[in-house]
């Protein structure tokens, strides 16, 4: 049966989010950034994030990315041991979530800037008609014209650029729970097809559909949707995104599903799952307290149907205002704090 645990707020449409690109070289290093936490406007110093290597994440660290402004800023402030433990999540590689109002812009920019730096962009694209049921992260695209034309521009900034791309988290499991509305579904199906057609139809684009996560507890009614959402076209599917399910349960619930979609792989979000998922109080699913960062960004998982560990929901973004926490989306220096002290 379904629990309402498995909901989150993204933060997307509620993210509050200034988008600023600049020029870097040849490359836009674009960063789509909202900190309650120090100037977000502040560049960093002192010692830059780096790249992880290449041969164990392919993925493209932003150096300017919200994680690395607020390490500048608790260094500014002589908050040595702060500093420290944010470092820990910015220099991961950690999706960057492409806004609608200057899409080709963002993706453009990101993919330039990861190509510069010999890396992978990690794109999330999350603009569905009907998102999130309303919920934090209520909003999307005004229709279903308006989404196709989001992708579109969306696929021109990203040309012929290395990227991976996360598609629509949510958007097959609300079907499923019927959280949204029946009278959608059709369109939706069409919908996520197009835009997997579309960014397949790239030279090294790769794309993974959203498939919800293992707290949903019956993935034998996930499949028949997927499949005609346009899994079997893409590279694969997602699970956990947003979500605090462990790796291990992630993994058992990405087979069940991989088994009866043509053996397809899937990539995981460990951003915050080292403590596994919490089940105490209201909305155990936002922003819970006791949360860790998880394993960290790697396509090295001795699985060969795990293709990759991500950081998809980025690591101290809230999920929406509950416990204490900003708009879904805005930076949490706070829970990014906690995460990273209660990994050890």
């Amino acid at each position: 049966m379904y629990r309402k645990d498995t909901r989150r707020g993204h933060g997307l449409a509620a993210r509050g989010v200034r988008t600023g690109v600049a020029l870097a070289g040849a490359a836009l290093l674009l960063s789509a950034c909202s900190s309650s936490g120090g100037d977000p406007e502040e560049k960093t110093s002192g010692r830059p994030p780096e790249q992880q290597p290449k041969s164990k994440d392919p993925y493209w660290v932003n150096p300017e990315g919200t994680a690395a402004k607020q390490v500048a800023s608790y260094e500014k402030d002589g908050k040595k041991d702060e500093a420290e433990l944010i470092r820990r999540i910015a220099e991961q590689p950690v999706s960057e979530w492409i806004v609608p109002e200057n899409a080709e812009e963002q993706a453009r920019g990101f993919t330039e800037a990861a190509e510069k730096a010999d890396r992978d962009a990690l794109l999330v694209l999350y603009n569905i008609p009907h998102r999130d049921c309303g919920q934090y992260s209520g909003g999307g695209a005004a229709d279903g014209d308006a989404y196709r034309v989001f992708v579109d521009q969306v696929a021109k900034g990203i040309g012929d650029r290395r990227a991976t791309v996360i598609l629509e988290p949510d958007a097959v499991l609300h079907m499923v729970d019927n959280c949204t509305p029946e009278q959608f579904h059709e369109e939706r199906y069409d919908l996520l097809k197009g835009a997997i057609t579309k960014l397949k139809s790239l030279k090294n684009t790769k794309v993974y559909l959203d498939a919800g996560n293992a707290g949903w507890q019956n993935p034998d009614s996930l499949w028949e949707p997927l499949k005609r959402s346009g899994v079997e076209q893409a590279d694969g599917f997602s699970v956990n995104v947003s979500n605090f399910q462990t790796t291990e349960a992630s993994t058992e619930f990405g087979k069940k599903l991989s088994a009866k979609i043509g053996g397809k792989p899937f990539v995981i979000d460990t951003g915050r799952n080292g403590n596994g998922p919490y089940d105490k109080g209201k909305d155990p699913w936002c922003n819970p307290p006791g949360r860790a960062l998880g394993e960290t960004p790697t396509t090295k998982t001795d699985d060969p149907l795990v293709d990759a560990y991500l950081w998809v929901k980025r690591p101290g973004e809230s999920d929406g205002t509950c416990r204490g926490g900003p708009k879904a989306g805005e930076w949490w220096p706070e829970y990014a704090l906690g995460l990273a002290r209660n990994a050890g």
